[in-house]
């Protein structure tokens, strides 16, 4: 039985209790109620039987206690222990604490970086410079994949790689049916990793191990993905993520500590570049993620085939998470893309790859159905149920944040001439690309119910 599955609170209490032994030495303070605050594996996304006993004590470890004990070592005087604690907010994460509290994006993210500067993190980041990598690398790899589709078995479709459950499923279920079609480009959750353990570590003359870096998120997968072995620098013994949060684990510490967000002074996000303060909220196109779909379609639309597509429309299929999007020319369908939410879809699509019945290009997937605002980790009642009236408020919400195009970021394009030393560099490759391939497989069957 997947760990996962298991809701018993006796279960849960051992497991967290087994890493927490030596509570009973640890000083008490401000935070110490908090501390024991527990998240339910049962709440991750990733399939059946995944997760070894070593994975699923290291996920417990992510939650609000290891934020304390930094905030904690960094009261004491020993300043040699100290750690220079950096939170990374991803753009899903913000029109749940708009919709939740009745704000504005732009104030709910100001006030979010109050509330987290009041406990006492130095600093607090947008994570969509990171998407804005993370787009651009993989509309490049995608016009390379099209051009040698003649060439290499294994080129197309390619799959999107920004969301880890289905990125877990993939490797630990269907292995090399899909692993060699998953796109190389990291996640943006991993590409900021590199750009605070990397660029900002290097401009504050920082050792990357002398940082605590969290990820605020909407979905526990992300915890997984952080802990991945592809992800770890040994010579500085740093992960480029140390702890993931989801928003709600956010909101229960404002939750316990008596804090509304309404209450919260507004503190301007900071940026990576030097005291530069970062202004209004910006996200991509797309209407409930990245929007990997619809810039890697105007990009190749461009690129191979010379048109420019202004607007693109979605045909849904079988239901609203699996729609196509097609590019026509002298009459004949020169690019088929889909986008496909929720296990079921994915399930349906890998069926018809194995069928070679498959017939597109690129498939935006993501493991949560209506996509990442409906994150297990923000868009849940108190009973596990998704919350749909606080879902279509945060889908309104982020339809209203103006849309800034990744190749029109000033920032980024001088990181790659200054930082990554040109778009074709070796050391774009080691930074902002992995390789997702497949793992001993545990489930062998793709009936899974979901």
């Amino acid at each position: 039985e997947c760990s996962k599955k298991q809701k018993n609170d006796d279960t849960q209490s051992t497991s967290v209790d087994a890493l927490s032994s030596n509570d009973g030495l640890e000083e008490k303070n401000e935070f110490h109620t908090l501390a024991n605050a527990k998240i339910l594996l049962s709440d991750c996304l990733a399939c059946d039987n995944c997760m070894t006993s070593e994975e699923g004590a290291r996920v417990f470890q992510q939650n609000q206690k290891e934020l304390f004990r930094i905030l904690n070592l960094n009261k004491k005087c020993d300043t040699s222990k100290h750690k220079v604690l950096a939170v990374s907010i991803c753009p899903q994460s913000l029109p749940y604490f708009a919709a939740k509290f009745n704000l504005s994006v732009n104030d709910a993210a100001k006030r979010l970086c109050g509330f987290l500067k009041s406990l006492g993190v130095h600093y607090v980041f947008d994570t969509t410079i990171a998407a804005d990598f993370s787009i651009l690398e993989s509309q490049r790899e995608f016009v390379q994949r099209y051009q040698r589709r003649n060439q290499e078995e294994h080129a197309l479709p390619m799959f999107a790689s920004a969301c880890p459950g289905w990125i877990r499923y993939a490797e630990r279920v269907l292995t090399n049916l899909v692993t060699s079609h998953i796109c190389t480009a990291k996640s943006p959750q991993q590409i900021m990793g590199s750009l605070v353990k990397g660029y900002f570590a290097r401009q504050q003359n920082l050792s990357p191990d002398k940082i605590f870096h969290v990820i605020v998120a909407p979905c526990y997968d992300k915890k997984l993905e952080a802990l991945r072995e592809d992800f770890y620098t040994a010579l500085y013994n740093s992960q480029e993520v140390d702890c993931v949060l989801t928003s709600g684990e956010i909101v229960q510490i404002m939750e316990q500590k008596n804090v509304s967000m309404k209450d919260v002074t507004e503190v301007a996000v900071d940026s990576l570049f030097d005291e530069v303060k970062e202004g209004d909220v910006v996200r991509h196109d797309g209407k409930r993620s990245d929007g990997y779909l619809e810039h890697i379609f105007k990009h190749a639309a461009k690129e191979l085939f010379g048109m420019d597509v202004k607007e693109i429309t979605y045909k849904a299929l079988k239901n609203k998470d699996f729609q196509e999007v097609t590019l026509e020319k002298d009459g004949e369908t020169v690019l088929r893309f889909a986008a496909a939410y929720g296990f079921r879809n994915i399930q349906n699509m890998v069926l018809k790859l194995k069928k070679g019945k498959f017939l597109y290009h690129f498939v935006e997937v993501l493991a949560c159905p209506g996509g990442c605002l409906n994150g297990k980790g923000q868009a849940q009642t108190e009973d596990g149920k998704p919350d749909k009236a606080l879902l279509n408020q945060m889908e309104e919400v982020y339809a209203a944040i103006p849309v800034r195009l990744p190749e029109t970021n000033m920032h980024v394009q001088k990181m790659y001439q200054d930082w990554l030393e040109g778009m074709d560099s070796k050391k774009v490759q080691e930074t902002l690309h992995t390789k997702y391939s497949a793992v001993n497989q545990t489930a062998s069957n793709l009936d899974i119910k979901w």
